[in-house]
């Protein structure tokens, strides 16, 4: 799937760059509470999502009162 194929926003996650919302809905993730279901670390691991993208998530889950798992 090329990037340019990749809505701006999925679900509830909250707007992220293209390339991090193409690693998580590659990996099934549309929603923060499957967001929650991940660490910082494995979501890292994904290839396209960095640390900007981790601070937006983190922001939305604390928001949900929600965090990444441990």
């Amino acid at each position: 799937m090329s990037t340019r194929d990749v809505p701006a926003q999925i679900g509830d996650l909250p707007p992220l760059g293209r390339p991090a919302n193409s690693a998580l809905l590659e990996a099934g993730i549309t929603t923060l509470a499957q967001v929650a279901t991940h660490s910082r670390r494995d979501l890292l691991a994904l290839h396209g999502v960095g640390p900007r993208a981790i601070g937006i998530l983190a922001a939305a889950l604390a928001d949900r009162g929600l965090t990444f798992a441990n």
